[in-house]
């Protein structure tokens, strides 16, 4: 099934490396590219904006 919750150690990101979040689908190979772009530039996968399901209106839970 995959580890979802994974991010790369030691990421800080300050103000001088802001990333944006991805509108793409999930699973989507657009979404694995920004994730492997992410992933390979020290950032976290996961934008807290990012697209979360295949329903627009989802909201991320807290």
């Amino acid at each position: 099934m995959g580890i979802w919750d994974f991010d790369p150690e030691d990421q800080e990101v300050n103000d001088d490396e802001q990333y944006e979040p991805t509108s793409s689908l999930p699973g989507s190979e657009e979404k694995l590219a920004i994730l492997s772009e992410r992933i390979n530039a020290g950032l976290p996968l996961w934008h807290p904006q990012d697209r979360y399901t295949y329903d627009d209106s989802a909201k991320i839970p807290e």
